[in-house]
């Protein structure tokens, strides 16, 4: 298996049959499909290596195209390469020889070990057995990273020509043992928005308020206000809306062994319930922006 190659095909969209709303779904950290070659580069084990997944959020959302909206999932592992980030945040520590002059190399991200080809999975558990060749990371990002926002991006653009307003909804899942800064409180969601820029307010306020209707614990921004592509496509008084919501894993998942809950269908059902009712909202939304353009 190769995705550099183009041997397998690293994301797919999964369509509804006519797009009948402004939603677009994205789901870039829950692929589980690991090329050998990089498993035999890996000082995890199988399980280990797998840490970073965002695990089966693609399947937590699967409904979206039941509702209308296109839904953009990953095959490729985020251990491997993770598009949510700039496409150069690379690490010098990693590789063999120099990077180039364009690579962000002092971001936070990369610091934390967590760059566009991650140094770590969670826990701070090195990947590598050894230093990479530059020419791997630039490979991935070329065959993988690009192909992939270009499809976001195209996603989006045809949903804000044919509704006049998009609204990306980035989903991800966050470790069981997140708690808000300076409480015992273990959100089950937390909805991103940039600190208020990557979507408007009413969008936010609806999304905490569907969850929390539901008797979720959902809170906005912390710990979590997005990534690169919650901040790269949020554009607001452009009629480009992106929304980051973070799963609590245990409410779903055995973060020990990997293995579904059986609760994980009553968390897919309320997710179906959210998006259902954030696509109410948004025909409200919809109208009310249309009017205020007027």
């Amino acid at each position: 298996m190769d995705w550099v190659t183009g041997d397998f095909d690293p994301f797919e969209v999964r369509e509804p049959d006519t797009q009948t709303i402004p939603f677009v779904f994205n789901s870039p950290h829950s692929g589980r499909t690991y090329p050998q070659a990089f498993l035999e580069s890996s000082r995890l084990d199988a399980l280990g290596i797998r840490r970073s997944e965002d695990h089966f959020v693609d399947e937590l959302f699967a409904d979206a195209p039941l509702f209308g909206a296109p839904l953009l999932v990953a095959h490729f592992p985020r251990a491997y390469l993770d598009v949510n980030r700039e496409p150069y945040e690379l690490d010098p520590r990693m590789f063999d020889s120099a990077l180039p002059s364009y690579a962000n190399i002092g971001s936070m991200r990369v610091a934390g070990g967590l760059g566009t080809v991650p140094r770590i999975v969670a826990e701070n558990m090195e990947i590598y057995r050894h230093r990479l060749p530059v020419s791997e990371a630039l490979a991935r990002v070329e065959t993988i990273y690009k192909p992939y926002h270009a499809c976001l991006r195209r996603l989006i653009a045809r949903t804000h020509a044919r509704f006049g307003l998009a609204i990306l909804i980035d989903c991800h899942s966050m470790p069981g043992n997140i708690r808000l800064s300076g409480s015992d409180l273990r959100p089950d969601f937390i909805i991103g928005d940039r600190y208020g820029t990557s979507a408007s307010a009413e969008l936010s306020r609806a999304a905490l308020h569907v969850l929390e209707d539901m008797g979720f614990n959902a809170v906005r921004n912390k710990p979590y206000a997005g990534g690169f592509i919650t901040e790269h496509y949020g554009r607001p008084v452009r009629g480009l809306h992106a929304l980051q919501i973070e799963v609590n894993r245990a409410l779903y998942v055995d973060e020990m062994t990997l293995d579904k809950k059986p609760e994980f269908d009553l968390v897919a059902a309320a997710l179906s319930t959210f998006m259902r009712r954030m696509v109410e909202f948004a025909a409200d939304f919809s109208l009310d922006a249309t009017l205020a353009a007027e």
